[in-house]
């Protein structure tokens, strides 16, 4: 069985975009990228509302493939009707690519030229078609891969969610491996860097931290054309019943800092300098009933610390706080707003908007950033009012 391991979400507006219309999502084992498009605000409205289409997850019941379709469907259904019933949004779009991590496999839901990777044995393997018009012209053969880079017409796209009631949605499914790295990303990084240049930063940053921040910064070292939204994840196989990644649960180091300590309180802690009793001097029943007991203590210890850790990990699942990223952008994360030792986060990025907290007032700043937990519902309306400019 396959599990996240290790993920990165990032996104940057660029050096010529006053604006940045990407949106993302990174909720193991559900990751999106949306690329929106349209005067004003209309490219940030239509990707926000694709990517919180997927919020709710995949229902168990349906096959991964065809879930990710009706979520697409469904946002593109919702970003269709507010095209048509608001004149301001009029004709807005934007593109889609998801990914979901089963226990063997990686479904796939994609339209538009966002992409997603695969970094494999030090392989870069493209796992999405690009919708758009140099795309379509090099599958006839009328263009070559080099003509493309500069052709005039590079960033018209062929299928987006929005502009139509209905939309055509790729989907497909990847054997996935142990030690895979995943990369969902909008075209603002591949426009910049070609594959080959991508495939090299993978390599020499191992950390996807690293990884994720060396791709941006090339890419906006390359011109920084467009948004840059970059999503990593490294799988990993886990035996059955094994808990969550560290990342995903990082109150889980407190519990296993307990169980470790249960674990050498017995055999490790000098006793004290009291002579203990001789072994010939101790019934053998009596020995075995203080073995089961200190047996019967440790089990005790790591069923308590068990339940603590999980008991904080679903508190820290529970609750929501705004604050920005390390771009300055105002972003909705999941969990607790602090770190523990060790550099640990007890929080993941949700959501991430397009407005920077520099453009904020300084009143507005101190209310909106001061790190108050919320609902979900509660702190996603609120990003939503604000990059409607809906907030006073």
């Amino acid at each position: 069985m396959l599990r996240v391991a290790e993920q990165y979400a990032g996104t940057d507006t660029g050096r010529q975009r006053r604006a940045n219309e990407d949106s993302l999502m990174a909720r193991s084992p559900l990751f999106v990228v949306a690329d929106g498009m349209g005067g004003a605000q209309a490219g940030e409205v239509a990707s926000r509302i694709a990517v919180e289409s997927f919020q709710p997850g995949l229902a168990d019941a349906l096959e991964p493939e065809l879930a990710l379709a009706q979520l697409a469907q469904t946002a593109n259904a919702r970003i269709h009707e507010l095209s048509h019933s608001n004149a301001e949004q009029a004709g807005m779009g934007t593109t889609l690519t998801a990914v979901y991590v089963g226990a063997e496999e990686v479904a796939i839901a994609h339209v538009g030229d966002s992409r997603a990777y695969c970094l494999r044995d030090g392989e870069l393997l493209r796992l999405t078609n690009d919708h758009s018009l140099v795309d379509e012209l090099m599958r006839q053969g009328r263009l070559t891969p080099e003509e493309a880079v500069e052709h005039p017409q590079r960033s018209v796209i062929t299928r987006a969610l929005g502009p139509e009631g209905t939309v055509e949605v790729d989907t497909r499914s990847f054997r996935a491996r142990s030690g895979d790295v995943y990369l969902l990303c909008s075209d603002g990084l591949t426009t910049m860097l070609a594959e080959p240049r991508i495939a090299e930063l993978l390599l020499a940053n191992p950390r996807l931290r690293d990884a994720g921040e060396a791709l941006i910064a090339a890419a906006n070292a390359a011109g920084g054309r467009d948004n840059i939204t970059v999503l990593l994840m490294r799988l990993e196989e886990v035996l059955p019943g094994q808990g969550p990644p560290l990342e995903e649960q990082p109150t889980i180091v407190g519990a296993e800092a307990l169980a470790t300590a249960g674990g050498t309180s017995s055999a490790r802690v000098p006793r004290s300098p009291r002579r203990a009793p001789h072994d010939g001097g101790v019934p053998d029943a009596v020995r075995s009933r203080r073995r089961r007991r200190r047996a019967g203590v440790l089990a005790l210890t790591l069923v308590l610390a068990g339940v603590l850790g999980a008991a904080a990990y679903l508190a820290q699942q529970s609750v929501y706080f705004v604050g920005t990223n390390n771009r300055g952008l105002v972003t909705l994360f999941r969990g607790l707003p602090y770190r523990l030792p060790g550099d640990v986060s007890l929080y993941s990025s949700d959501y991430v908007s397009g407005v920077s907290a520099a453009t904020l007032s300084p009143e507005r700043r101190h209310t909106l950033l001061d790190h108050s937990l919320r609902s979900e519902a509660n702190g996603a309306a609120l990003i939503r009012s604000l990059e409607l400019g809906q907030l006073e």
